[in-house]
């Protein structure tokens, strides 16, 4: 009779080992099944700019601002030749904006006596010739052979299909970023699955040598060829 609950016992310890690694089986299934990978992908191309802008201002100075007014009035017909004369078109002249200037005393205090009056009118340039746009920043000072002041304020590059490149390049660092999970992946006989989710970094657009990233994103506009560099954030399920 002994000897026949001895083998119950043992029957029934067999019974509850095999249940256990049954579930415990399960179990890691069910956990692995669950678990995930997040990793970062990232793709950049490198363009050339297809338009440029070039601003610039005319500056004077006159005892009054009428005179400071006719002085930018005369310059500006000699300006807008120059312009043309270099094949430029899309010309545009804001309104232009000033200021006085006040007299000082001897230990200098400033009074109300207007010493003389700033006038600064901006002109701007567009083109579809980068090259040109860029030939013009550096030979516009020879204006100032002409008796006409010039201060150069910005010269700006710009690529039209950014945002048709944006959708491309993310595509690409989703590629990458499944690349590399499988990679990751690999030592331990698993693979990326299903996409949980994506996230967008934001973009850097750089000159093509540099180097520089910023967690707001960078608008390079200063050179004619750029580097767009896209990030994606994407989470695999594991397989």
């Amino acid at each position: 009779m002994l000897e026949k609950f001895e083998k119950f016992q043992l029957v029934l310890l067999g019974l509850i080992l095999a249940c256990g690694l049954v579930f415990a089986v399960n179990a890691g299934t069910r956990n692995l099944s669950n678990d995930k990978i997040t990793v970062t992908g990232s793709a950049f191309k490198n363009v050339k700019s297809d338009s440029a802008r070039l601003e610039f201002e005319i500056n004077t100075r006159r005892p009054d601002r009428q005179q400071a007014f006719n002085a930018v009035k005369n310059q500006l017909p000699v300006v807008k030749q120059y312009l043309q004369d270099k094949g430029f078109t899309d010309i545009e002249i804001p309104a232009s904006g000033g200021y006085n200037s006040y007299k000082y005393t001897a230990n200098g205090n400033m009074t109300n006596d207007i010493a003389y009056y700033n006038l600064s009118q901006p002109v701007i340039v567009k083109s579809n010739d980068v090259e040109k746009i860029k030939e013009l920043s550096a030979d516009i000072q020879n204006l100032l052979d002409k008796g006409i002041d010039i201060n150069i304020i910005s010269t700006e590059y710009f690529y039209s299909k950014l945002s048709d490149l944006k959708v491309e390049l993310l595509q690409d660092a989703t590629k990458d970023a499944k690349e590399r999970a499988a990679a990751m992946l690999k030592a331990t006989n698993n693979h990326p699955g299903k996409i949980q989710s994506v996230q967008m970094g934001v973009f850097q657009i750089t000159p093509v040598d540099s180097t520089n990233v910023s967690d707001m994103g960078i608008n390079d506009t200063s050179t004619i060829e750029k580097k767009v560099t896209a990030v994606a954030n994407v989470v695999f399920r594991i397989k």
